[in-house]
């Protein structure tokens, strides 16, 4: 019966861990994430223009591959 519980705790523990993993990697993406939309808004800043045509372009050739 003690192999039991202990191996119980185990798995249950198991499981916290693997749920901490999963929570920290998600805060890591959101972290990426929020790193690059920083930069992206840098860059558009920084060349409105250019960023304005490329957006153009890149629209004209998802309608075009969509329709």
């Amino acid at each position: 019966m003690d192999e039991n519980i202990i191996n119980d705790l185990n798995e249950e523990l198991e499981s916290v861990i693997e749920e901490g993993s999963s929570l920290l990697k998600d805060a890591e993406l959101e972290e990426k994430l929020e790193e690059l939309k920083t930069e992206a808004e840098l860059l558009i800043r920084k060349h409105p223009i250019t960023s304005v045509l490329a957006g153009a372009a890149v629209g004209y050739i998802l309608a075009k591959i969509l329709k």
